[in-house]
């Protein structure tokens, strides 16, 4: 993701963001006014944003003063102008008591706002650190812009105040949000970082006039959604103005591609990626003592193969156990001068392509528009949508805010960097709610009756879907890590230390999204199933939205006279491979990952138990036809999706 999000604390602000942030994330100098600072750090001031500013007689754009930050953010949620509300009070013969209550916001409160952290793609900082003027100008607009976007969004569709007896009511704030946007440059390792810290403040004000607190759940739950949003807006912006287009690049084996802007070669992003190389040794390292400890008797503690979830924990240990000092802020010229030199000097790409980055950029991009048609079909996405959610969560349940955040995914995969119609995110969602989901909610609560916790699952018969999880490899008595998941431990070679070995990993969940969402568009197609009225041509919708990683590759050594012959598919199964050899024509020069006929069948052997879960929930619920029944509420639907505790911040690089 490139949006993070962390709560912030009244006694926070005064340890970690008065003293940091606000002046680029390096250490601000004892009593020098914040103005100052900025100015030494090289980076601009704060501003204000939001449409709730109004209300509290700020305007957007306005610089952010450290009293302000102080009152609204360090002092349990008062008015940003308190101090001196509070001293026209005194002034008026007001008691000291109803002079500081009128400078409060409603109740005072310990967590006053959220952090939310923007980065682009690791292409787009990278054209705007070594690009000329004129195109630092345009991503930082457009940088500006994606991040107005979303919060737009989240005032619009996510932030609710709560009220009533154990907040059971919820409300929009009205007004809006206010929010202080500080902008920074640089990662903890020195290397180019452009990236924007958001304090959105937790006071809103309902249509009563009353303040409230926003509830930071919600906001924590649509991050992701919020992620995806920010990454289509950016890039579609800068794509717009540069003439540039995005691809599909696959970044760890079996995880999503992320869009990066095409003809920025991989290696300054390998340049750029120091802290990215410490924490990946360290948590090799954290790996292997985790599927090799044992107990006291002898046995392994965990299981023998790292799952999603072990090694995600893993690797915020790694990210800690790693952490640099903070570099000394320094101007963005003197920033900008140094890391062309440095990647010119060490990146191992040549100087001329560093110099006319843009200009390959746009080439690459014309060769790309040239041969991938921006085609958008809300139906057919939908299939995609919904069984890409229906692997990736627990149980195969999900929310809207789940399939929303497909679908923007989804978007930015199929239009490649150009600019979308508003409202399309919510078009596919809901022709995968009306068509493919199916509503499961049992809810007996007021917030378990709103749209946005609804819970569904798919509502297809799932018999060849891949489940979550391959078979448990017994322990073995040795306590070496097996190669595979299922075949025996192989010998650990002499000399050879922690991480110098493959550790067995659990198979990605998003591999296995992408095998579910084939096999059910091979079952429309094959059973002419129709889409919304129209057959379902799962070629031509391929041709625009299939990453091109994941179509098979050709032979190697097929013959030609045999051309016409294609492969007899045995009684597994799980893909019509005649279907993928046709999609062949849409594959760019991205390297296409090894999706066999043999590797399918291995996969849809080892994974079989969502497909039983599936089959039992479709049963259950088949006869459930209104989607407004109120039922008893199982203990587990409620807790399905609750949202993680929200740790420092997990970017790119630590500590952003």
């Amino acid at each position: 993701m490139t949006v993070d999000i962390r709560v912030i604390k009244a006694g926070q602000m005064y340890r970690y963001y008065l003293r940091e942030t606000v002046v680029g994330d390096g250490l601000r100098p004892a009593r020098t006014p914040l103005r100052e600072a900025q100015e030494q750090a090289g980076v601009p001031a704060g501003r204000w944003m939001g449409r709730g500013l109004a209300v509290l007689g700020l305007a957007p754009g306005e610089e952010v003063t450290e009293a302000q930050l102080r009152n609204l953010f360090g002092e349990r949620g008062r008015h940003p102008y308190a101090d001196r509300i509070e001293a026209d009070r005194l002034a008026a013969g007001a008691s000291p008591k109803k002079a500081f209550k009128a400078g409060a916001l409603g109740r005072r409160v310990m967590v006053t706002g959220v952090d939310f952290v923007f980065r682009p793609q690791p292409t787009i900082y990278l054209l705007w650190a070594l690009g000329d003027e004129e195109t630092r100008q345009v991503i930082e607009a457009a940088h500006e812009r994606a991040i107005e976007r979303v919060l737009e969004w989240i005032e619009d569709e996510v932030a609710v105040i709560r009220y009533g007896k154990d907040g059971i009511y919820r409300v929009r704030p009205p007004g809006g949000l206010v929010a202080a946007r500080f902008r920074h440059y640089e990662a903890r390792s020195g290397m180019p970082l452009l990236h924007d810290h958001l304090l959105v403040s937790v006071k809103g004000q309902r249509l009563d006039g009353k303040w409230g607190s926003i509830h930071t759940t919600a906001l924590h739950e649509n991050t992701v959604a919020a992620s995806a949003l920010y990454n289509e807006i950016v890039a579609a912006e800068v794509c717009a103005v540069l003439g540039l287009a995005t691809e599909p690049r696959t970044v760890t084996p079996g995880r999503r591609p992320v869009m990066e802007i095409a003809g920025v070669p991989h290696e300054l992003i390998r340049w750029t990626s120091r802290r990215s190389d410490q924490i990946a040794a360290c948590l090799a390292e954290l790996e292997h003592e985790y599927v090799t400890a044992v107990d006291d008797d002898g046995e392994l503690k965990f299981l023998p193969v790292v799952s999603e979830r072990a090694r995600a924990k893993l690797n915020q240990i790694a990210a800690k156990m790693t952490h640099p000092p903070k570099p000394k802020a320094r101007p963005l010229v003197q920033l900008r001068k140094e890391w062309k030199e440095s990647a010119i000097r060490t990146s191992k790409v040549a100087v001329d392509v560093i110099n006319s980055l843009l200009e390959y950029a746009r080439a690459a991009a014309a060769a790309i528009r040239a041969r991938v048609a921006a085609v958008v079909d809300v139906a057919l996405a939908a299939v995609d949508v919904t069984a890409t959610v229906f692997v990736m969560n627990d149980g195969g349940r999900f929310h809207r805010r789940h399939l929303l955040a497909e679908a923007r995914r989804h978007l930015a995969l199929v239009l490649r960097g150009r600019r979308r119609e508003p409202g399309l995110d919510d078009r596919i969602v809901a022709a995968a709610i009306s068509t493919y989901c199916l509503d499961i909610s049992e809810p007996k609560t007021v917030r378990g009756l709103e749209a946005g916790y609804r819970l569904y699952t798919a509502r297809w018969s799932l018999s060849d879907l891949p489940a979550r999880r391959p078979p448990t490899p017994a322990p073995d008595p040795d306590g070496l890590p097996p190669a595979d998941p299922g075949e025996p431990a192989e010998p650990r070679p002499p000399g050879q230390d922690a991480g110098e070995w493959e550790i067995p990993r659990i198979p990605l969940q998003y591999e296995r999204a992408v095998l579910a969402g084939a096999v059910v568009r091979e079952q429309l197609r094959t059973t002419t199933t129709a889409v919304q009225g129209r057959a379902y041509d799962v070629v031509a919708h391929q041709q625009a939205a299939m990453p091109e990683q994941l179509l098979a590759p050709a032979a190697a050594a097929a013959d030609p006279e045999d051309d016409d012959q294609e492969p007899e598919a045995g009684p597994r199964e799980a893909i019509d491979m005649t279907a993928l050899r046709a999609l062949r024509e849409s594959r760019t020069d991205v390297e296409a990952l090894d999706l066999t006929a043999e590797r399918l069948r291995h996969l849809q052997d080892a994974f079989t138990k969502a497909a039983g879960d599936s089959r039992t929930r479709a049963t259950r619920y088949a006869e459930q036809d209104d989607a407004d029944a109120v039922r008893p509420v199982r203990r587990d639907d409620q807790q399905a999706h609750r949202p993680q505790e929200p740790g420092p911040h997990r970017g790119r690089e630590a500590g952003h």
